[in-house]
């Protein structure tokens, strides 16, 4: 299994579209917004600079994991490729868990990038803090990665793309990475994953400690997607 984790990594890596569009990208979208912004000083209760930084962090891993994770399970089921991994030694329940991890390690580069912009755009954070903040925005990425698995094994290889897109793009949009959601709104969002995944950021303010509500929350969704991805991995392997 540890094998298989490695190739799929390295495979990521190589991948330039990968790199752009969840290293790249968001850092730049970071610039933009914290430009839009100009003279706010907050965004949901935060300084403007440190909630975009960790909203668009968060945006480039969520992009990442689905994305790398989805679209290739898909590609691999159509090739063959999940069928002749079954007649291996190798248990369908690694092969699971070795893409979770995989795409979840993936996701280091598009966080520690945003991070590198926030530094050079002036957030001033503890060494604990940083530390804490990485750790936390990369543990929340499994929560994505499982997802990605799920779908994967949900949808077809023409079909994975926009499916994997909507769902991208409609978390984003509920989740307050663009914009902070507040009000009646906000009542909806708590039902987000990735409203929950930015709500890890809280624990940045002086007096706030990490929120162990969203902490709660992402650890079901984690448990309901990785029960997903089983069941769904299992339907496959009876259609092969």
């Amino acid at each position: 299994m540890t094998t298989l984790i490695e190739l799929e990594i390295l495979r990521t890596l190589r991948n330039r579209r990968y790199l752009f569009f969840t290293v790249v990208y968001p850092a730049l979208m970071y610039v933009f917004f914290i430009n839009a912004y100009g003279s706010t000083n907050t965004a949901g209760g935060l300084p403007v600079k440190t909630y975009f930084m960790v909203s668009m962090a968060t945006f480039g891993a969520v992009g990442a994991v689905l994305t790398g994770s989805a679209q290739r399970i898909a590609m691999e089921r159509k090739s063959g490729w999940v069928r002749q991994l079954r007649l291996t030694a190798l248990p369908g329940s690694s092969y699971t868990v070795a893409k979770i991890a995989a795409t979840a390690v993936t996701t280091l580069p598009s966080i520690l990038a945003v991070f590198a912009v926030g530094v050079v755009q002036g957030v001033s954070l503890g060494a604990a803090q940083w530390l804490g903040l990485a750790a936390a925005l990369w543990a929340g990425s499994f929560v994505f990665a499982a997802l990605g698995v799920a779908l994967g094994y949900a949808a077809g290889p023409d079909a994975v793309q926009p499916i994997v897109m909507i769902t991208y793009m409609a978390m984003a949009l509920l989740g307050g990475t663009w914009f902070p959601v507040s009000g009646t709104l906000e009542k909806f969002a708590r039902f987000n994953p990735v409203f929950l995944y930015n709500k890890l950021a809280t624990f940045t303010q002086p007096g706030h400690s990490l929120d162990v509500v969203a902490v709660a929350g992402l650890a079901a969704f984690f448990a309901v997607f990785v029960a997903a991805a089983a069941v769904l991995y299992r339907r496959d392997t009876r259609q092969a």
